[in-house]
């Protein structure tokens, strides 16, 4: 067995602070090209169809980054579990980085015509499949470092990067298109924070340099030879309520981040400036509101969190599309902020409680699977179907409602049917003969 020395709280935080960069590159990579297929790609790359069915095909084209995370999970799962998390950060940060660049190369339709969104397409196959072993690698390298009482705060910084990441990207188009002239902005102006993911993902190669591997991993003697053989033969259920649990989050996160986004600019006339601006700032209350409910987890347990925040969002899809179909700033700022409090309330928690419901030997491989296989049933489909359904409906989509409230409650009983994992601290000599 390796010799494993204790990391001390320094160590601990450099860590933590390490994995939140990366995390917050590679989303920032992934959610750049959802707010643009929102915005601005679907005249520049499908401009024979309707505007509708335009943005429809962007979206598919977004589909494809979650249909490919779960193929990234296996393959840099497999490296996670034979060599190592940490090889896992590097390899995943570097493929997301460069595909996300090459997005901002594509030439558009006029100049090359279907060869066009076909790049488009591979490319966005290519981000999620880095994306894919990035958070399993991220969360793995932090959860298994951390003490077993604070692991759900530790584990919580990588959680924290989404929210970072979205920030930084919508706030670079934010810009560009408060700036820009409608003409700069497509001629021009959307590629620029595609570009800029060169310069974030030097960066966080740069902060992973110095990182060491996780103890567990190395306490680990008997390798699974084939991790992904091993989690469908005897894992197989955990990953379905996993993914099925967690299909929730996804689902509402991309229906107010990226559905609303489209559903408010070409429905509503809300300027797509006041709606970032109102995405944003729900945003930056979630990512502040991640460590708070990653503490609690590890005060009351992972499971009941992870229930409370999905019975939110059961109760408040309704409310929320009826907040956004109002136009009004402020409403559509609250209609979001609810829906990201009842996201973040279960997925400040799952970069502990998934971790844990795994065996070391085939963690990295199972965690990340569940966690991207929710993303494709969540995540992939509904901007397309909020889409489609929100065509077909008057001022207030309510079939977008009922649509992420079914989502919600097979996300509900999932959670049900999954255990608690929250480590129980161990009585002293005293307190056992008390």
């Amino acid at each position: 067995m390796h010799d494993v020395r204790t990391v001390k709280a320094p160590s601990m935080l450099r860590l933590a602070a390490a994995s939140l960069a990366g995390t917050a590159i590679e989303f920032y990579d992934f959610f750049v090209y959802g707010t643009a297929a929102a915005l601005v790609l679907g005249p520049l790359f499908f401009p024979t169809f309707s505007p509708v069915a335009g943005t429809l095909a962007a979206f598919v084209t977004f589909g494809a980054g979650f249909v490919a995370r779960p193929l990234g999970s296996v393959l840099f799962g497999h490296i996670g579990d034979r060599r190592g998390r940490r090889p896992v950060l590097v390899g995943s940060l570097l493929l997301t980085g460069a595909a996300t660049v090459a997005v901002g190369c594509v030439p558009t339709y006029d100049r090359i015509g279907t060869a066009a969104p076909v790049l488009l397409l591979v490319l966005r196959f290519l981000q999620g499949l880095g994306l894919g072993g990035e958070w399993g690698g991220a969360v793995l390298l932090t959860a298994e470092h951390a003490p077993a009482g604070r692991r759900g705060l530790w584990s919580s910084f990588p959680q924290i990067g989404p929210s970072l990441g979205f920030v930084l990207a919508n706030g670079g188009l934010l810009i560009l298109s408060a700036t820009l002239s409608e003409d700069q902005f497509a001629a021009w102006g959307w590629r620029v924070p595609f570009w800029a993911a060169g310069v974030l993902a030097a960066a966080g190669l740069w902060l992973r340099g110095s990182l060491v591997e996780s103890p567990r991993f190395l306490e680990i003697d008997d390798h699974a030879r084939v991790p992904f053989a091993e989690v469908v033969r005897g894992h197989w259920r955990l990953v379905l309520l996993t993914a099925g649990a967690l299909a929730v989050g996804y689902a509402v996160f991309y229906a107010v981040t990226t559905w609303s986004l489209s559903y408010a600019t070409e429905h509503l006339g809300v300027s797509r400036t006041v709606m970032l601006a109102c995405i944003m700032a729900a945003v930056v209350v979630k990512g502040s509101l991640t460590p708070l409910a990653a503490h609690l987890s590890d005060r009351y347990g992972r499971r009941p969190l992870c229930l409370a925040g999905c019975a939110g969002a059961v109760l408040w899809m309704f409310p929320m599309v009826a907040l956004l179909s109002t136009g009004e700033p402020v409403l559509m700022f609250l209609g979001i902020l609810g829906a990201l409090i009842a996201f973040i309330t279960m997925f400040a928690v799952i970069a502990a409680y998934l971790p844990e419901l795994y065996e070391p030997r085939v963690r990295c491989t199972g965690a990340a699977v569940g966690y991207n296989l929710g993303g494709v049933l969540g995540g992939a489909l509904t901007p397309i179907v909020a889409t489609a359904l929100a065509q077909h409906e008057g001022r207030v989509p309510w079939g977008v409602g009922a649509y992420l409230t079914a989502i919600a409650l097979l996300s509900l009983g999932c959670f049900a049917l999954l255990p608690e994992t929250r480590p129980v601290p161990r009585m002293t000599a005293v307190q056992a003969t008390e």
